[in-house]
């Protein structure tokens, strides 16, 4: 009686198992999706901070005076 028990008891955790893996693989694709649609949209917001910082003008004129002083440079 006990080795039925048992043997029925390691089938309940195979299974179980077994039920959990395919239950994480496919939450995974989906996580994976939201993950790039967050990453996505991190990237957005950090362009347009960046766009603005280099339009401001003491960045704007920091660069200018700087590609002006490349741009006069001897060889």
């Amino acid at each position: 009686m006990n080795k039925k028990i048992t043997e029925r008891a390691i089938d309940m955790v195979a299974g179980f198992a077994r039920w959990a893996a395919r239950l994480g693989r496919s939450s995974d694709r989906g996580m994976t999706t939201s993950e790039y649609a967050v990453g996505t949209i991190a990237a957005c917001a950090f362009a347009a901070v960046l766009y603005k910082v280099v339009n401001s003008g003491p960045v704007l004129s920091a660069l200018q005076s700087l590609v002006e002083g490349a741009l006069d440079a001897k060889f």
